[in-house]
């Protein structure tokens, strides 16, 4: 069964990549084409190598930490460790990028995550609870300053707003491309020089982005004349200020809330489905996963040509939602699984959309403070679900009800949306009469 679902969703990666491919630069003059591809170009390769120096470690963190003798509980305290890292500082030295610059802040990700990496090679715990911390702070970097540097720079720049969706989609399913490989490279590295030996080529990697960032990227800042206490303030402001922006936070804290919960779940809830038999293909299944995110992308390239962002994006919390139903309904294995590979599929299109949701609504002088205050609530919500002992069916339907709440504050955000749409207009037709007059 799992050998059959990757082939069906390889073959279906290149079916959906055939339908969706856009046109080289929709909405945009023969002009802007060639530099907007090259600054594309420059922005996917960074942005890559960035989340391939993560996903490169992913497979064997775990597995490391039992070879050196850790229980599950101990284990257990060092993921808390790093979200509960990446809710706290992170959210204060992602936020500083604002006020020092997203440049300086990548270059920042590179220094942390290789630090983090380097620990590794010790097996003293309390290192390894630093090098979790280090890496908490590094991924709430990689989650907000790298978009925000392509947002303005995008702007700055000149380019259609339409083709922000085009690099969006293509970082989405190129991002799966790299996880799928970094996932082999790392197995294959493992079993010939050890488990720590991932770790190590993600420093190499992330020596390799550090160069490039320092050579082609320029410095930009939301507003680098305010303090980093008045940036808090202005994004809190903003925050609880405008109700758009307040609900595009809780849809994201609802849906990655239930996600990374869903990251630890998936095991044991296929381990324990009915008709299971054997050890779980992990490899087999994390390639399939990943194979599903490309489709889900290629779903979402072809589906912003045509329907809203905002309606697509309430379509992907309400099909979530009724995927977590199922699977904590069901004991059935191909329901269950079936049920992971669609949600995966909606993470292919989410990840992209809320990118381009995000873009027109949260203000550029507070980019980056915005996204990683976002992070706050999911990065707790992990917490608390690594602390209780729930039963799979209880978490997923948990999971469910995070859908729900995305649901409802994207129906809002959709509403509030539609109405300044219509005053837009109704002033549109004032203008003209009184034009006419």
């Amino acid at each position: 069964m799992y050998q059959s679902a990757l082939h069906i969703s390889v073959s279906l990666v290149f079916l959906s990549y055939l339908v969706a491919r856009p046109p080289a630069s929709p909405k945009s003059s023969p002009t802007d084409a060639r530099p907007f591809a090259h600054f594309q170009a420059n922005y996917l390769l960074v942005y890559l190598l960035a989340v391939a120096a993560d996903w490169l470690q992913g497979p064997y963190i775990y597995a490391l930490y039992a070879q050196y003798g850790f229980s599950k509980s101990d284990i257990g305290r060092l993921y808390i460790a790093g979200f509960a890292s990446s809710a706290v500082f992170g959210t204060v030295v992602a936020a500083l990028a604002d006020r020092y610059g997203r440049r300086n802040n990548a270059l920042l990700y590179c220094v942390l995550y290789a630090a983090s990496c380097l620990t590794k090679h010790s097996p003293n715990y309390y290192v390894l609870l630093f090098g979790r911390i280090l890496g908490g702070v590094a991924y709430s970097i990689l989650s907000s300053a790298f978009e925000s540097w392509m947002v303005y720079e995008h702007t700055a720049r000149a380019f259609h707003p339409a083709l922000l969706a085009s690099t969006f989609a293509r970082a989405q399913f190129w991002n799966g491309v790299v996880a799928m490989v970094a996932g082999q490279v790392s197995g294959w590295l493992a079993l010939r020089y050890g488990k720590v030996m991932p770790f190590d080529l993600s420093v190499c990697v992330l020596a390799l982005l550090f160069g490039l960032v320092a050579a082609t990227w320029t410095e930009n800042y939301g507003d680098e004349r305010q303090s980093v206490r008045g940036g808090f303030a202005r994004a809190w402001s903003s925050l609880l200020g405008d109700e758009k922006i307040l609900l595009l936070g809780v849809s994201q804290s609802a849906f990655e809330g239930a996600l990374y919960t869903f990251t630890f779940m998936w095991t044991p809830a296929l381990q324990t489905a009915a008709g299971q038999v054997g050890e779980i293909p992990h490899g087999t299944v994390f390639s399939s996963f990943m194979a599903a995110t490309m489709i889900g992308s290629n779903v979402f390239a072809y589906a912003s040509r045509c329907v809203r962002v905002e309606t697509l994006m309430r379509s992907v919390f309400l099909t979530g939602g009724v995927l977590f139903l199922a699977a904590a309904l069901s004991r059935r294995i191909e329901v269950v699984y079936g049920s992971f590979l669609l949600f995966e599929l909606l993470c292919g299109v989410y990840f992209p959309g809320m990118a381009t949701m995000r873009a027109p609504y949260v203000p550029e002088e507070s980019r980056s403070a915005l996204l990683t205050f976002f992070r706050v609530p999911l990065n707790v919500i992990v917490v608390l679900a690594l602390y209780q002992d729930m039963s799979v069916g209880r978490v997923f339907f948990v999971c469910a009800g995070l859908m729900g709440v995305a649901v409802a504050s994207q129906q809002r955000l959709m509403r509030l949306v539609a109405r300044k749409r219509a005053a837009g207009e109704d002033e549109l037709l004032e203008m003209e009469k009184a034009s006419q007059t």
